[in-house]
């Protein structure tokens, strides 16, 4: 990772920035400058928020094309605004980065956030397609008018449930930043869920809107990573997240459970990987 010259601008040792760091932890205030952060503390920040970074700004390139397809002038204005969003959460993001000391602007020129592979189904399983941070599934293509909905559908309420535990991060900024980007990704969810409704209730779509769930679904359950990973463990160790990846995968089955069932929707099933191996007598690391 490049960073800048404000890494660690105080000159404190590690171990001196580590003891502020925990005496803040432990009182239950937030980190606010680097030179509270130890250097582990500094690497698990910066790599979960590069994540964010560019998976805001890949999944706006992913949906540029869809202002133009969009079905409706109105509905090409409301992508045209998602865009927007998106790309303003990514740059929150980069500028966030940028105040501890990363070379946002390298990192980014560095990597095609353009890039997609065209997969029909979730190959990629908890894998990139490139050295970029973005969470896998901004890798997939987006096909149809049917699929950028159940993108939203699915994918922007799986990050919606990923971001509840950064609202309760220990990096204040952070924190602040995502409570305005959380109201607006909720009313990208609601976008998406008003369509699904709509395209799932006429008779015409409904089988199509039922083959991108079974697309996206699977997809989007990857994204929440392995249960008890030694990376997780940390994260909630330094207060970075709350909860284990399968506690947020389970909050978002069940509320996306809930939604299919609404619409009359099947969600399929889905088994990971890690159950697979354990099935065949193999450890999962």
């Amino acid at each position: 990772m490049t960073t800048g010259p404000t890494r660690n601008p105080s000159n404190l040792s590690n171990e001196e920035r580590e003891k502020r760091m925990w005496e803040k932890l432990q009182k239950g205030e937030a980190i606010e400058t680097v030179d509270e952060m130890s250097d582990e503390y500094y690497d698990n920040l910066t790599n979960l928020m590069l994540q964010q970074a560019d998976s805001e700004l890949a999944g706006a390139f992913g949906y540029v094309p869809w202002i133009m397809k969009a079905p409706t002038t109105e509905e090409k204005l409301a992508v045209a605004n998602i865009v927007k969003d998106e790309v303003r959460h990514a740059r929150a993001m980069y500028r966030l980065l940028a105040d501890i000391g990363v070379d946002a602007e390298s990192h980014v020129a560095r990597h095609d956030y353009t890039l997609r592979v065209d997969l029909k189904a979730d190959e990629l399983k908890d894998k990139r397609a490139a050295d970029d941070k973005r969470v896998n599934i901004f890798y997939y293509t987006i096909d149809s008018w049917t699929d950028f909905i159940m993108f939203q559908f699915c994918m922007d309420r799986g990050a919606g449930h990923q971001l509840e535990d950064v609202r309760r991060s220990s990096y204040g900024p952070w924190r602040r930043e995502i409570e305005r980007i959380f109201k607006e990704e909720t009313m990208h969810v609601s976008h998406g869920d008003f369509w699904v409704r709509k395209l799932a209730f006429d008779r015409s779509t409904r089988s199509e809107v039922q083959k991108a769930l079974d697309s996206w679904y699977p997809r989007t359950m990857n994204i929440f990573g392995k249960p008890r990973t030694s990376h997780n463990t940390l994260y909630r160790k330094f207060g970075l997240k709350a909860r284990d990846n399968d506690e947020v995968r389970k909050g978002f089955t069940d509320e996306i459970r809930l939604r299919c069932s609404e619409c009359g929707l099947r969600l399929p099933d889905w088994k990971p990987d890690w159950e697979k191996m354990e099935e065949d007598g193999v450890v999962s690391g």
